[in-house]
C-alpha cells in the first residue's frame, strides 16, 4: 500500500473501495446466480480490471504533472490505451468462456463506486 500512496494520495483508498465492493458482490451475487464459478471468475477479472485502470490513471496523472503543458495528448493516448486493454480483457474473457461476462463489468463498476465513496470518506 505504500507503493499506492506514493502515487496517488488517494489510490489506497480507492483500490481498498473496489475491493471491498468486490466482497459485497460476491457475498449477494453468489447466492443468486446458477454458475458460481463463471460468476467469481469473472467477478474477479472485472474487479482486477477496476484496480488496473485505478492505477493507471494515477500513474498517467503523475507522469501528466512531469509533462506540463504537452501533456494533453499523452493523456488522450493513455486514455485509449486504457480502454483497449479492458475490451481486449473482455472480448479474450468472452471468447474463451473464462468467466461471466456481466459479472466482469459489475466488478469494473467496483471503479465508480469506490470513488464515489471517497468523498464520504474524507468528510466523515
Amino acid at each position: 500500500m505504500k507503493a499506492l500512496k506514493r502515487m496517488n494520495e488517494a489510490l489506497p483508498g480507492l483500490v481498498l473501495g473496489i475491493l471491498g465492493y468486490g466482497l459485497v458482490v460476491f457475498g449477494i451475487g453468489i447466492l443468486f446466480v446458477p454458475d458460481k464459478r463463471q460468476f467469481a471468475v469473472g467477478l474477479a477479472i472485472g474487479l482486477g480490471c477496476a484496480v488496473f485502470m485505478a492505477v493507471h490513471i494515477a500513474s498517467v496523472l503523475n507522469t501528466s504533472v512531469a509533462f506540463g503543458e504537452g501533456s494533453v495528448k499523452l493523456l488522450a493516448a493513455k486514455s485509449v490505451m486504457r480502454y483497449l486493454v479492458v475490451v481486449a480483457v473482455f472480448f479474450g474473457m468472452t471468447y474463451f468462456h473464462l468467466g461471466d461476462f456481466i459479472a466482469a463489468f459489475i466488478g469494473m463498476m467496483g471503479l465508480k463506486v469506490s470513488a464515489y465513496i471517497q468523498q464520504f470518506k474524507r468528510r466523515g
